[in-house]
């Protein structure tokens, strides 16, 4: 099974970085279900920025905290490239 590493920006312009197996149907939990992540409730609609497909859960999970570490203009660069 594969796994993704996502950005999205919320309604406020802050960015959320996740993981999930199917990016589509989370990004229906974060804008539509009582699933969506705490941060994303109030900060909705939320909108797919950025996805990256990785092989296992593991990595997926390592790549998030390397991704949640940079700076919001590294996330911006990473988004646009």
């Amino acid at each position: 099974m594969s796994y993704y590493v996502y950005i999205v920006e919320c309604s406020d312009k802050t960015l959320y970085t996740g993981i999930a197996t199917d990016v589509q149907r989370r990004l229906e939990e974060h804008n539509n279900s009582v699933k969506g992540a705490k941060y994303t409730k109030h900060r909705r609609p939320v909108k797919l920025m950025y996805k990256e497909k990785l092989e296992d859960r593991s990595s997926a999970s390592k790549r998030e905290h390397s991704i949640k570490k940079l700076t919001r203009e590294e996330k911006l660069s990473l988004i646009h490239a």
